[in-house]
């Protein structure tokens, strides 16, 4: 077995559980999808770049732990210490599922993480209540994430395909959908949104144990050397794109030559490494495919409407 198959194989097992599920991309013929979108679309491009969306996943993780009360949940019920592997997959799967699958599938996606919500539940160390399903702790979650994939992009996609500001307003215009579906409110639609709602709950926002612990658990996971040293390299390079202030609440303190000169240029190769291995994706081939085909019947239904 080559080097290349090797790497993609255990890409694979790591971000999709080895199983990539093409039946949720494949079909129906014709179906656009929850969000509508095409290849050219912004979130295509964001979601579809695996360097970008690592560090972003990484960074998203880092950002959303300041907020207590998400936090909190995460700390006392996620299974991210005992199977972190499990805990990527499932979040991996479900942004692949909404992005790029059909829309039964994403609605069927949708529908499995409300129920996982409404059973989280319970009391912050700072003696606040909290549920997962409370539609402004959605919005925070979901607002952190995006902020964070658009940051990895922009800074590990090739410099010709980054998004234009239009385009960056129109990536987070087509991601709200997947949040309002899981009963998040008011959530930020265009860049100064974003950046009004993150000024806006940053009294909320600080670090506590539980975010150390969990920063320091990604920092030090390991199953093999290998896996060890790239989750090092990816995560400090993750750090580099949080803001100034969440960076200072989890005592993020690296050189800002050491990050524009060691950072970036190693998580790049490491990304194009990773890009290489995986070739194409089989999930937007399986997407395409589906949104190329003519469902059964529109030839039909387009004849009769032409003529009249």
């Amino acid at each position: 077995m080559g080097l290349r198959t090797r790497i993609a194989d255990e890409l694979r097992a790591t971000v999709h559980g080895g199983d990539l599920k093409p039946e949720r991309y494949a079909g129906p013929a014709g179906d656009p999808g929850l969000l509508g979108i095409t290849p050219d679309d912004p979130v295509w491009r964001v979601h579809g770049h695996p360097a970008g969306m690592l560090i972003g996943g990484f960074a998203a993780l880092m950002l959303q732990s300041l907020h207590p009360l998400a936090m909190a949940g995460v700390d006392q019920y996620s299974d991210f210490r005992s199977d972190p592997i499990g805990r990527l997959i499932r979040t991996a799967r479900f942004i692949t599922t909404t992005t790029f699958g059909s829309e039964p599938a994403a609605r069927e996606a949708i529908e499995l993480v409300q129920r996982i919500h409404t059973q989280v539940r319970g009391t912050a160390q700072d003696g606040r209540p909290y549920r997962a399903d409370d539609p402004e702790l959605l919005t925070w979650v979901h607002t952190a994430e995006v902020y964070s994939f658009l940051t990895g992009y922009q800074i590990y996609a090739p410099r010709r395909s980054r998004l234009t500001p239009a385009e960056c307003d129109t990536y987070y215009l087509q991601v709200a959908p997947v949040a309002e579906a899981l009963g998040a409110v008011e959530v930020p639609r265009n860049a100064a949104e974003v950046a009004r709602y993150l000024s806006r709950v940053r009294p909320e926002l600080h670090v506590t144990p539980a975010a150390l612990d969990a920063v320091r658990f990604l920092r030090g996971f390991r199953r093999t050397g290998r896996e060890r040293l790239v989750t090092g390299l990816l995560m400090n390079a993750a750090a580099g794109l949080l803001p100034s202030w969440a960076q200072a609440e989890l005592g993020v303190r690296r050189p800002v030559l050491v990050r524009s000169g060691w950072d970036r240029p190693v998580a790049t190769l490491v990304g194009r490494g990773l890009e290489w291995a995986r070739g194409p994706s089989e999930i937007h081939a399986a997407a395409r495919a589906r949104l190329a085909a003519v469902a059964p019947g529109a030839h039909g239904r387009d004849f009769v409407h032409h003529l009249h």
